[in-house]
C-alpha cells in the first residue's frame, strides 16, 4: 500500500480517469481554442505513440511552440494530467499566440530508458515535419515538464546540443530549435534521489536496475550530466515541503547550469509539495509567461 502511495504520489496529479474521456481538459483552455487530437507522431499503432495540439482561437502563421512532457514517475499518466491542475498557465501560454503540443510517451513498464527521450525527440521531429500545416515555427521551440515530465524535458534540452545517437529512435541526430526550458520539479540527478538504491521505486524501472546499483545508467539517464554552457536558458519551480522529489534536485541543477554560464532561475515555490494548483496562482503563470516571450521573441 506504502509503495501504491508513493507511485501516486510521484506521478504529479491525483488519480484520475482522463484516460476514458474525450478531452477532459479543453474546458479548462480559453474559448475557441482548437485542438488536433491523438496523432500518431511516430509511425506506428501504439497508443503511447500519441500526440495532441492546441492552437489558439487567432491562429498566426509560424506560431512559437512549446512541447508539454507530463509527469507520472515514467510509469503512469497521460498528455492531459498536468493541465488538469495548471489550466491558468497552459491558458495564459495560448493566449500570447504560442501552441501547446502535449505528448504522450512509452512507459518504463513497457520500455526501458532510453525510450522515454527517444519518444520525445520522436514527437518533436513530426512536429518540425507537418510545421507547415499547423502553421508551427520549428525555430522557436520551448520544452515545460513536470515531474518525470519535468527531467525528461530537462534532458531533451540539455542533451539536445550533446546529438547522442542512442536518443534517437533509428540512431540519426536531429537537432531541434530549442530556446527554452520550464522545469517544474524534475529529478535531475538520479543516484541521488531518496530512493535510489531500491530496485522497486520508479528510478529503478525505468533503468531496469537501481541507479545505485547501475551509476553508469543513472548517469546516461541524469540531466546533470549533460549541461554544458551552449544549453538553453531554464526556469525551474520545485516546492519548499516536495517530500517526493526533494527540492534539492532543482537545486543542484540550478547550481550546475549558473557555474556553466547557463541562464537560468530556481524558484522554490513556499510550503509546495510534489504538484498542485499552488503552482498555477498569477505569480508564477506571469513568471512563465515573462521566460517564455523573452526566449521565444513573441512581439
Amino acid at each position: 500500500m506504502k509503495k501504491l502511495l508513493f507511485a501516486v504520489l510521484f506521478l504529479g496529479i491525483l488519480p484520475h480517469t482522463f484516460a476514458q474521456k474525450a478531452n477532459p481538459v479543453l474546458h479548462l483552455l480559453p474559448a475557441g481554442t482548437r485542438v488536433h487530437e491523438n496523432i500518431a507522431y511516430a509511425q506506428d499503432t501504439l497508443q503511447k505513440h500519441r500526440l495532441d495540439i492546441y492552437l489558439p482561437q487567432q491562429t498566426l502563421d509560424k506560431m512559437p511552440v512549446l512541447i508539454l512532457i507530463h509527469g507520472g514517475g515514467w510509469i503512469v499518466n497521460d498528455k492531459y494530467a498536468d493541465i488538469g491542475y495548471m489550466g491558468n498557465t497552459i491558458s495564459a501560454i495560448l493566449q500570447q499566440g504560442i501552441a501547446v503540443v502535449s505528448i504522450d510517451y512509452r512507459f518504463a513498464t513497457q520500455a526501458r530508458f532510453p525510450a522515454q527521450i527517444q519518444d520525445c525527440y520522436q514527437a518533436m521531429s513530426f512536429i518540425v515535419k507537418e510545421s507547415g500545416q499547423y502553421k508551427l515555427d520549428p525555430s522557436r521551440i520551448a520544452i515545460m515538464g513536470f515531474s518525470a515530465g519535468g527531467h525528461l524535458a530537462s534532458l531533451v534540452g540539455l542533451a539536445n546540443n550533446q546529438r547522442v545517437p542512442a536518443f534517437y529512435a533509428d540512431g540519426k541526430v536531429q537537432p531541434f530549435s530549442i530556446k527554452a526550458v520550464v522545469d517544474y520539479y524534475g529529478p535531475s540527478e538520479l543516484t541521488s534521489l531518496g530512493n535510489s538504491e531500491d530496485p522497486k521505486a520508479p528510478e529503478a524501472l525505468l533503468l531496469g536496475e537501481s541507479p545505485v546499483a547501475r551509476p553508469d545508467l543513472a548517469r546516461a539517464a541524469s540531466p546533470v550530466s549533460y549541461v554544458d554552457k551552449n544549453d538553453p536558458p531554464f526556469l525551474i519551480f520545485h516546492g519548499e515541503k516536495d517530500q517526493i522529489v526533494t527540492n534539492r534536485q532543482s537545486k543542484l541543477l540550478s547550481s550546475w547550469l549558473r557555474i556553466s554560464g547557463v541562464k537560468q532561475e530556481l524558484i522554490i515555490v513556499p510550503d509546495a509539495p510534489h504538484f498542485g494548483k499552488m503552482y498555477d496562482i498569477d505569480a508564477y503563470k506571469d513568471k512563465v509567461i515573462r521566460f517564455l516571450n523573452e526566449h521565444l521573441t513573441i512581439k
